[in-house]
């Protein structure tokens, strides 16, 4: 039975998932859903309705962080999250740095730039956006000092660390806001690596023209 992912790519948290799913050569079927969507199915996963939602058979979760950490205990190999104690915790760290830090700040220039005026017809509020871009700012800096010449953040290998790290600069990228390369040219090499991995060049296409970027 194909395992299920209730949500839309668009989302930072779903496209986490979804890259991470290919990276590890799990087949997902993605169910699209919006915000608070009442589709029974996604409720029953999600209770509070917050995307993703996921279902593997008679087990249903939401949470990108819960969901991947199922799928690698469900799929050992090839390991995303390492073994190794320090590989671990800063793996764990960069998930929560990238689904807080990173994407609340994005989350404020895609919220108030795309989600607002072209999904919920309302004009979006542009010096939230604004600050969102200032509030960016320091995270540009933070990964440019601390990005490793292997271009992985842990371990030297691809894990989940640069899965979530990579997804919400997808969002702000559709908003045309990107590091400048200038002055962060290990930050927009590493991005353009991890951002040309299958997993994520499958589903950027898509949404940009699904936001009518071409």
């Amino acid at each position: 039975m194909t395992m299920i992912l209730y949500g839309a790519p668009l989302s930072p948290f779903v496209r986490k998932v979804l890259a991470y799913a290919a990276e590890k050569g799990i087949e997902l079927e993605l169910v699209p859903v919006g915000v608070g969507d009442p589709n029974p199915d996604f409720a029953a996963c999600s209770p509070f309705r917050k995307m993703p939602g996921f279902r593997d058979g008679d087990f249903t979760i939401s949470d990108s962080t819960a969901i991947i950490t199922y799928l690698e205990a469900k799929q050992p190999e090839p390991a995303m999250i390492p073994a190794d104690p320090a590989d671990r915790a800063r793996t764990v760290w960069f998930d929560e740095f990238a689904d807080t830090i990173v994407t609340t700040a994005g989350g404020k220039i895609f919220f108030n730039r795309v989600v607002s005026p072209k999904f919920m017809g309302k004009p979006g509020d542009e010096e939230a956006a604004k600050q969102g871009e200032a509030d960016m700012v320091p995270i540009y800096d933070y990964l440019e000092g601390i990005i490793p010449a292997s271009g992985y953040l842990v371990g030297d290998r691809l894990t989940l660390a640069d899965i979530a790290v990579a997804s919400p600069f997808v969002n702000t990228a559709h908003c045309g806001i990107v590091p400048d390369p200038a002055t962060y040219p290990k930050l927009t090499a590493y991005l353009a690596a991890i951002h040309a991995r299958a997993g994520f060049a499958t589903w950027i296409p898509r949404e940009r023209k699904m936001l009518g970027l071409g």
